[in-house]
């Protein structure tokens, strides 16, 4: 009787999931053309993920992008008729109990809240899925694929491990226990995208996984900003960021003036302003593979240098993303007391990001891979806006950023303000801006660099209708 009762209960329990496996086969036909790109993270904050959801839009494919709705992405996703977003409910951190009990039940919750959200979709021929973080949604994607008929490609931005590793240590059972799950589960994809050539051969060599390097490149609204509307976002930005607004003083009051340019009230025509300050970018995620320390003291050499008697321009230093370690660094910050630098640390919408980079005269770049395996897509965006490049050296930026050929490398604080010193020193300054001929005669060089996001103004190739073939094999930066 008892053994009746438990094979009831598990038949009641299974026939639901059984029925909707049975009706999700039935409906696989009319899936030809779908594919569910999935993001266990900020939608807004994963610019690659959202340019594969573009992309297979343009190739004709319904596209549904499932993630963390945090912060606001590309106009061009909320208005394409082929993308339908789909939040993720994110689960904050427990705050009793050991950190181990708190890290399990928030894995668990991810796994039935993303199984349970892929399931109730039409079904898809494709699922996307961005590694890191993949834990538990490389295992998820790969069940519900096997359920339904979806084939699993994983894109591989870094390990995850490597990133949990910076904080608990590469030697943690929780890092161990990550590393063993990425590596058994990464083989169950059908396809595979990294992002450098270094990861490729590493995936192949360390972990048996065949995978095909698709660079990132600059999307088409990643280019110089014309003055005018450089002039527009300073006196957008200055109503929030005190950086941004002009110096008081015995103005015209008719001349609209910002930090950086003023209109003149009767043409409308826009200029730099005489004597305006060096507008240095950099973006980041606040996170432990980004040492701002060093961009701290190189700022302070460079403060330095100007009050020992350096004929060197006044700096505004802008400092853009969100993350863990924001409060620490803004701490930071907040101690210093620059005479001849401002620094800034505000959260753009997605339509300013790219004109801010078009406006800047400098990018700095901290990030430092937790596995040496990945590339800075900021450098990628800043080389879209031919905007000069200093970057922290680690192993394989060199398939990105090649030292005085595209933008300059530096190992620490001395050599970035021995860069921010050559790039603005007279006569002859290297920022954009400074230089008069944007980057022609710069001390920084500078790329232009430009081509097809992801494949996105590729023509499909042979093969590959109905199929990710000819899209995902789009050829790397030459």
């Amino acid at each position: 009787m008892a053994a009746s009762c438990v094979a009831l209960a598990a038949l009641s329990l299974c026939l639901p999931l059984l029925l909707l496996v049975a009706w999700k086969r039935w409906r696989r036909g009319r899936a030809a053309r779908h594919v569910a790109v999935v993001v266990l993270g900020d939608v807004g904050r994963s610019p690659r993920m959202q340019y594969h959801a573009l992309s297979l839009a343009k190739r004709g494919f319904s596209v549904t992008l499932l993630g963390f709705c945090n912060s606001k992405p590309r106009e061009e996703l909320l208005q394409s008729d082929r993308i339908q977003i789909v939040g993720l409910t994110e689960l904050q951190r427990l705050t009793v109990g050991p950190h181990i009990l708190q890290y399990g039940v928030k894995v668990v919750f991810q796994a039935v809240h993303l199984l349970w959200r892929l399931m109730c979709r039409e079904p898809a021929a494709y699922i996307f899925l961005q590694n890191p973080p993949g834990l538990p949604a490389i295992a998820v994607c790969w069940f519900v694929g096997c359920l339904c008929g979806s084939k699993l490609v994983i894109d591989w931005h870094n390990y995850g491990y490597s990133i949990m590793g910076l904080v608990h240590g590469p030697s943690h059972p929780l890092v161990l226990l990550a590393k063993w799950y990425e590596k058994l589960c990464g083989r169950l994809s059908h396809l595979n995208l990294c992002v450098t050539n270094a990861m490729r051969e590493d995936l192949a060599g360390n972990w048996g996984i065949k995978a095909v390097t698709v660079y990132d490149k600059p999307a088409s609204f990643f280019k110089e900003t014309p003055l005018d509307l450089q002039h527009q976002l300073f006196m957008k930005l200055g109503r929030t960021y005190s950086v941004f607004r002009a110096r008081p003083g015995p103005l015209d009051p008719a001349t609209e003036r910002s930090a950086f340019t003023e209109q003149d009230p009767r043409s409308g025509t826009v200029m730099h302003l005489h004597g305006r300050p060096a507008l240095l970018v950099s973006s980041t995620s606040w996170t432990e593979d980004e040492d701002f320390s060093i961009l701290l003291a190189a700022l302070e050499k460079f403060e330095q240098l100007i009050l020992d008697g350096e004929s060197l321009p006044s700096l505004v230093c802008v400092i853009t993303g969100k993350g863990p370690l924001k409060e620490h660094y803004s701490r930071l910050l907040s101690q210093k007391r620059f005479r001849h630098i401002q620094v800034c640390t505000p959260w753009l919408e997605a339509e300013d990001y790219p004109l801010l980079l078009g406006s800047a005269d400098l990018g700095v770049c901290l990030h430092k891979s937790s596995s040496g395996l990945d590339l800075p897509m900021k450098v990628v965006d800043m080389f879209g806006c031919c905007l000069p490049v200093c970057a922290v050296n680690f192993p394989c930026l060199h398939e990105l950023v090649k030292h005085e050929e595209n933008g300059l490398v530096f190992e620490d604080s001395e050599e970035l303000a021995v860069q921010l010193q050559v790039g603005t020193a007279a006569p002859t300054p290297g920022l954009r801006g400074f230089a008069g001929s944007h980057g022609a005669s710069s001390r920084i060089p500078c790329s232009c660099s430009r081509g097809p996001v992801l494949g996105l103004d590729e023509k499909p190739r042979e093969g590959g209708s109905g199929s990710l073939r000819g899209w995902a094999s789009a050829p790397p930066r030459s």
